[in-house]
């Protein structure tokens, strides 16, 4: 069987992955142009978020667009800098206002590179892999960290250094640094006193006994959520008590990530509560840069926003240590641990715990998202929709199918024959040659297509395909600079599928 060549159309849009935004494609070169338009992500974003939003930043809503809009530039920025830099990149961050995105350099003669994207370039001592090789250390030790006196530590790149929280004096703080053995630490004075949220919500309240937690994000056939809410084998009731499914992973401490296979009454959807009478629909799982603006939903507080502080922090609860959580300044109270964190459409991680309230503010921790996918070989429900089948795989299946580990992830939902093209409806754009890496989970029983596809001189050109007669597909494709998309295309059958998409 194998198959006639497919009609290959163009769209012009806004890119997606560029490091600044492409001008439209010239019509002249184009064929059967299409009228898609990609939607910029400060105009995707909830009504009801932006106003939280605002409120919480005390900004206007115009200028809550506007930081959504140059968050999105700079978390691109981040992901191609990160690459070229390589050994050279020692972290990045946002100014209090995001109108000044900066990335570090251990090399002065890669100032420039950063320059030349668009962002403000300092140069610093210690790269991004020194400074997770210390924490790691701090990690090693982390038994030796009193949780009360310790609160926890965390990588911060503006200051080129490991910050180690200290609270009631920093004896038992330098202690700690002195037993791990570690250089470079800076001790900082903290009120802090962070522990699991545990009767909590995200999008919606499920039951594990008398317990109450949340549902963080839905995947493929359940959903996933903070691991100190139920362990393995823990049965669950939904938000309206009705039986829900089985924790089929839970890790905590260490880490603080579960998944929930839930039966056959409860579908995935593509949605978080915006406690205002709706929803937001995710989109996929970008992660965001440090200094981002980032929003959160939970049943005590509704929407609460604030900013990524850092990543890779360690929180040493009383229960133990957990490390890999994001910092922010966003508050939380009891009732809202294990709820879902975005930023702009994109899901970023369930909650953790903290300390403070929603009174006198506070700082919450988050589990990152894309983490738990990979762990359990998960993929996120996104705005495709559809409905997922009853038994998930805990492990990627041969062909391509639950597509984690991808630096992007994008979803939606095709009728026999139709094509949709990503991302977005638009397009990427890499400045480097490199390997493209793209893998496709199609819906059981149909047999979906993959066309990566180049523009030049004659429009989009296919330079890699992946046409197995099956649901699953995946490319890996080396390519030299320039703007790419990926066609997917129902060759029979109809349903959702998900696309992960790494580029050079």
């Amino acid at each position: 069987m194998r198959r006639r060549t497919l009609a290959v159309t163009a769209a012009i849009a806004l890119p997606v992955g560029a490091l600044a935004v492409a001008t439209a494609l010239p019509a002249a070169a184009e064929l059967n142009p299409s009228p898609v338009t990609a939607v910029a992500p400060a105009d995707a974003a909830n009504p009801q978020m932006l106003a939280a939003l605002a409120r919480d930043l005390r900004v206007t809503p115009d200028k809550a667009r506007a930081r959504l809009s140059a968050e999105d530039k700079a978390a691109r920025a981040d992901l191609r800098l990160r690459k070229a830099l390589g050994a050279a990149y020692a972290g990045s961050w946002l100014s209090a206002d995001a109108t000044t995105f900066t990335v570090a350099v251990t090399d002065a003669a890669q100032a420039a590179t950063v320059t030349a994207a668009g962002a403000t370039a300092k140069v610093v001592t210690r790269s991004g892999a020194d400074l997770d090789a210390t924490k790691a250390r701090l990690d090693a030790a982390a038994a030796k960290a009193p949780a009360g006196a310790v609160p926890g530590w965390y990588v911060d790149p503006a200051r080129n250094a490991v910050v180690v929280l200290a609270r009631g004096g920093d004896k038992a703080a330098k202690a700690f640094v002195k037993a791990a053995g570690v250089s470079g630490v800076a001790v900082v004075a903290s009120a802090e006193a962070p522990r699991p949220l545990y009767d909590t919500r995200g999008g919606d309240a499920y039951y594990i006994g008398s317990g109450r937690c949340s549902v963080g994000f839905s995947v493929t056939g359940g959903f996933v959520t903070a691991g100190h809410c139920g362990s393995t084998g823990a049965a669950t009731t939904g938000f309206n008590r009705v039986a829900q499914g089985t924790f089929r992973g839970s890790s905590f401490p260490g880490n603080d990530y579960a998944w929930v296979q839930t039966n056959s009454n409860w579908v995935s959807q593509p949605w978080v509560n915006n406690y205002s009478g709706g929803n937001v629909t995710v989109a996929g799982s970008t992660e965001a840069a440090v200094g981002a603006s980032i929003c959160r939903s939970g049943s005590t507080t509704g929407w609460r926003c604030g900013t990524v502080q850092a990543k890779n922090s360690t929180v040493n609860y009383p229960q133990g240590t957990v490390t890999g959580l994001t910092r922010t300044n966003a508050c939380a109270e009891p009732g809202d641990s294990g709820g879902s964190w975005l930023s702009g459409q994109q899901a970023q991680g369930v909650t953790s715990g903290g300390s403070g309230n929603c009174s006198t503010g506070g700082t919450t921790y988050f589990q990152p998202v894309n983490e738990i996918l990979s762990a359990y070989g998960l993929t996120l429900t996104t705005s495709g929709g559809g409905t997922p089948p009853t038994t998930p795989p805990t492990t990627p299946p041969p062909g391509g199918g639950s597509c984690t580990g991808y630096e992007s992830t994008y979803g939606g939902s095709l009728s026999s024959g139709a094509s949709a093209y990503q991302p977005g409806g638009s397009y990427y754009t890499t400045t480097v040659s490199g390997t493209h890496r793209i893998c496709l989970d199609g819906p059981t029983g149909a047999d979906f297509d993959i066309y990566l596809q180049k523009y030049g001189t004659f429009g989009w050109t296919n330079v890699a395909s992946g046409t197995s007669a099956g649901p699953d597909e995946t490319i890996s494709y080396s390519g030299t600079a320039g703007r790419y998309r990926v066609r997917v295309h129902a060759y029979s059958g109809s349903g959702s599928y998900s696309l992960g998409v790494t580029n050079p």
